[in-house]
């Protein structure tokens, strides 16, 4: 079918007006598409945006809630309750018993320095660290000694070799303090009488030492003194 030539040109216009009108329409239908997709999207987002807000609040709240404050009541900071006083204790063997520890040792390697360099000051030294040590071995081993009741056949084993070993501590530790007064003012640092009282106060070191690990034995591994466990009598 052929189109005459006189009809075509009113044909074409009246094809290209209808296409025109309908031109706004499809826009307008682009155009709600994309506003439904867009409307669609931030609803999506919204939704989203809404739950993790929730599954965070509940972090939000607790990050921003101030830790409970722990009231301590001030007198239980003073020195005064933190430091023991000697009536707390079950026995001051453990308060004594460390000053000949060391005493000792210190006396007896000064002596065998001084064996070397032949000082007064050393000597002087020596003397005090013996005297003091001396002393309050005696104490230890006589008048602070805690009394035990209901120990296991080990435990008084062990109590046994500590016993021995402070009472070589405390005959050692007298013989060298006599030994080390004749050295010092009746013999003026003679070497051989340093020697002598050097050797004889390392001879108490040692037994120190030693009773001081059976000491050490007894509390720690056999559970004897503290809080008063296994004492019979609590000396103060």
């Amino acid at each position: 079918m052929f189109i005459k030539p006189y009809l075509a040109k009113p044909i074409l216009g009246i094809a290209t007006l209808y296409l025109l009108s309908f031109a706004p329409a499809l826009a307008h239908g682009g155009e709600k598409h994309e506003k439904k997709k867009t409307e669609a999207t931030a609803v999506k987002k919204e939704a989203a945006d809404t739950a993790t807000s929730q599954q965070t609040a509940p972090d939000t709240a607790a990050a921003l809630t101030p830790a409970p404050t722990v009231h301590i009541e001030a007198h239980e900071q003073t020195p005064s309750k933190v430091h023991a006083s000697l009536s707390d204790f079950p026995n001051t063997h453990p308060l004594i018993v460390h000053f000949p520890i060391m005493l000792l040792m210190v006396a007896a390697a000064v002596l065998l320095a001084n064996i070397v360099f032949l000082r007064n000051e050393l000597d002087w030294v020596a003397t005090i660290a013996a005297l003091i040590g001396f002393i309050t071995a005696y104490l230890a081993a006589n008048y602070n000694h805690p009394h035990t009741d209901g120990l296991t056949a080990h435990a008084q084993l062990v109590l046994d070799q500590h016993d021995l070993y402070a009472e070589w501590t405390v005959y050692l530790g007298g013989i060298g303090l006599v030994a080390q007064l004749l050295s010092q003012f009746l013999f003026k640092g003679k070497r051989w009488s340093v020697a002598v009282a050097a050797l004889i106060l390392t001879g108490s070191a040692y037994a120190v030492s030693m009773a001081g690990h059976y000491g050490a034995q007894l509390v720690h591994i056999e559970g004897v003194g503290p809080q008063g466990k296994f004492l019979e009598e609590h000396h103060h």
